[in-house]
C-alpha cells in the first residue's frame, strides 16, 4: 500500500539526472569546449600567474545545496583551465610531462562513464590491462609469464619493484614477520643521478634510505659500473647483503642512459636483482632510432615507466613490468576471505591486479593506454619519440653557434641543460627563467650540475616544433640581454 511513495523516495535519492536530453546537450558544450582547448593551445600563455581574486574562489565553505551544472562548467573554463600547469602546450618544457591527446581524453571520458574497479573480478577491463602487459613484454624483450601492472606513475611503479625485489630477498616469510625479523642487512644501488623516489621507496619499504648507495657518474653522467662493483664488494665485507641495483633510462637532470648491457652482466654476476627506472627513457624502445641504445635492458628483472610521459597517454598511467609472475604475486597476493576466488561467475578470473600491488581500489587506466596505442600505432608513437630528441638536438646545435650561451651536459635524449653567460650566472639565470615563465612564451625548469645553475628545457610534448624551440631561444637571449646590460 506505502509502496508508490516508498519508490519515490527512493528515485529522489538516486543522483541521475532528473533531464536526460539537458545534460546531454551541457556535456557536448563540455566536451566541444575540451576540443576547443586542445585545438587553439598555441593561441594561449605557456603558463600564466593566479591572480589572487581566483585563488580566493577556492578558499569557500563547503557546498550544502546544488548549484546548475553549467555554472559549474563556466567556473571551470574560467577559473580553472587558464590556470594550469599548461604541460599540454607545445612550450611547456619544464619537467618532464607529456602533452596528452584528443584520443586520450576520449577514452578517459569513456572509463570513467563505465567506472570499472580493476581490483579483482572477472570483466573484460582487466583482459585489456592483460593486453597491454603483454605488448610491453613483447616490446622489451621479457618472457611470456612477465606480468605487469597500471599504478599512478614510476615512483609507485619503482616502490612495487622494490618490494618484490625485498620479498625475493628475505622470503615470503617476511611479509608477516617484518624486515626487522630478518639478519640480513639489505643494501641498494643507484647513481647519484637517479630519482629522489629510489631512496623514498627504501624508506617506505623499511630498509631505510641510508642503505641506498648513491654511484657516481661519469663525464656522461652514466652510472660508474667500476665504483658499483667496488661498493658491491665493499658492503659484503662489511656484512651487507647487496641485492638490488637500479639503472636509468633518462636520469631526471639530463636525461642519460646507464650501460643496461654493463649492468646486467654485473648483477648476474653477483646474483643481484635488476631494475630499470625508465619513467620516460624506458618508451625509446618504439623508436628504431634509439631502441639500440637501450640494449642489455631486456634481461632486468623489472622495468617501470610512465605512458603519461613519452607515450603521451593523459594522467596518470604509469606501469611497471616484473620478469617472474611467480615472484611478482609473492610479494602481494593476500588470502583474505572478501577476495575469495571462484572458478565461475564475476568472483572468477584469478589471479586479479590487487595480487600484484598494493591497490584493491583502481581505476581502467589501461582504457587511455590502450586506446592510445591502437589509435596511432607503436610506429607513430616511436616516430614522436626521435622527434622530440632531434628538436634536443637542434636546440644543442643552436646554442653552440650562440657566444651568448654555454651547454652545461651532453645531450642524451631529450633534455638540454645549458645557461646564459653573466657575471652572476646563477642569479641570471633564474631571473630569466622566472621570466620566461611570467611571459606566457615557453616554460623550462631549472636544475643544478655541480656547481651551476641550468635552465633545464625537456622536449617531451608531442605538439612541439622547431618554432616553439626558435622562440624560447630568442627569449633566453633578449631577457639574458637585460640582465647583462649596464
Amino acid at each position: 500500500m506505502n509502496q508508490a511513495p516508498d519508490r519515490a523516495a527512493r528515485a529522489d535519492m538516486s543522483l541521475d539526472p532528473d533531464d536526460w536530453t539537458a545534460l546531454r546537450s551541457q556535456g557536448h558544450r563540455m566536451l566541444d569546449d575540451m576540443l576547443d582547448y586542445l585545438e587553439h593551445l598555441r593561441e594561449r600563455p605557456v603558463w600564466q600567474p593566479i591572480p589572487q581574486s581566483v585563488r580566493d574562489h577556492f578558499s569557500e565553505p563547503l557546498p550544502l545545496e546544488p548549484e546548475a551544472l553549467p555554472a559549474i562548467h563556466r567556473q571551470f573554463m574560467e577559473e580553472i583551465l587558464p590556470y594550469s600547469v599548461g604541460n599540454a602546450h607545445p612550450g611547456f618544457m619544464g619537467w618532464v610531462h607529456g602533452g596528452g591527446t584528443a584520443v586520450g581524453m576520449l577514452a578517459e571520458m569513456l572509463a570513467a562513464g563505465l567506472n570499472a574497479n580493476l581490483g579483482g573480478r572477472d570483466q573484460i577491463p582487466i583482459a585489456v590491462e592483460r593486453q597491454v602487459v603483454r605488448w610491453m613484454g613483447d616490446l622489451f624483450g621479457f618472457p611470456e609469464e612477465a606480468s605487469g601492472l597500471f599504478v599512478t606513475g614510476t615512483s609507485m611503479a619503482n616502490f612495487i619493484a622494490l618490494l618484490v625485489a625485498r620479498t625475493a630477498a628475505l622470503g615470503a616469510a617476511s611479509r608477516q614477520n617484518g624486515v626487522a625479523a630478518s639478519d640480513l642487512r639489505l643494501t641498494a644501488y643507484a647513481s647519484c643521478g637517479a630519482h629522489g623516489c629510489i631512496a623514498q621507496a627504501m624508506d617506505l619499504a623499511g630498509l631505510g634510505s641510508g642503505a641506498l648507495r648513491r654511484i657516481p657518474v661519469n663525464a656522461r653522467f652514466e652510472m660508474d659500473l667500476q665504483r658499483l662493483q667496488e661498493s658491491i664488494l665493499s658492503d659484503r665485507e662489511a656484512g651487507f647483503t647487496p641485492f638490488f641495483v637500479v639503472g636509468t633510462a633518462g636520469t631526471v637532470d639530463v636525461g642519460a642512459l646507464d650501460d643496461f648491457r654493463g649492468l646486467a652482466a654485473l648483477c648476474r654476476r653477483e646474483r643481484l636483482w635488476f631494475h630499470v627506472d625508465g619513467a620516460f627513457g624506458a618508451l625509446a624502445k618504439l623508436s628504431p632510432e634509439l631502441a639500440p641504445r637501450l640494449e642489455g635492458m631486456e634481461s632486468a628483472d623489472s622495468i617501470a615507466f610512465d605512458f603519461h610521459k613519452w607515450g603521451q597517454v593523459p594522467y596518470d598511467a604509469g606501469f611497471i613490468l616484473v620478469r617472474d609472475d611467480a615472484q611478482h604475486r609473492q610479494a602481494f597476493e593476500s588470502p583474505a576471505a572478501y577476495l575469495r576466488r571462484e572458478s565461475r561467475g564475476a568472483a572468477g578470473g584469478s589471479p586479479w591486479p590487487c595480487d600484484y600491488g598494493p591497490d584493491l581500489s583502481r581505476g581502467f587506466r589501461a582504457l587511455k593506454a590502450w586506446f592510445t596505442l591502437k589509435a596511432f600505432g607503436a610506429d607513430r608513437l616511436g616516430q614522436v619519440i626521435a622527434h622530440t630528441c632531434a628538436l634536443a638536438r637542434y636546440l644543442e646545435s643552436r646554442i653552440q653557434q650562440c657566444p651568448e650561451l654555454e651547454l652545461l651536459a651532453p645531450v642524451a635524449l631529450n633534455i638540454v641543460c645549458f645557461r646564459y653567460r653573466a657575471a652572476r650566472p646563477d642569479e641570471a639565470n633564474a631571473r630569466i627563467v622566472v621570466a620566461l615563465h611570467e611571459s606566457g612564451i615557453a616554460v623550462p625548469s631549472t636544475t643544478r650540475l655541480g656547481d651551476a645553475l641550468a635552465i633545464r628545457v625537456a622536449i617531451v610534448n608531442h605538439r612541439t616544433e622547431h618554432a616553439d624551440i626558435d622562440r624560447l631561444l630568442d627569449a633566453v637571449l633578449s631577457f639574458g640581454s637585460r640582465e647583462v646590460a649596464p
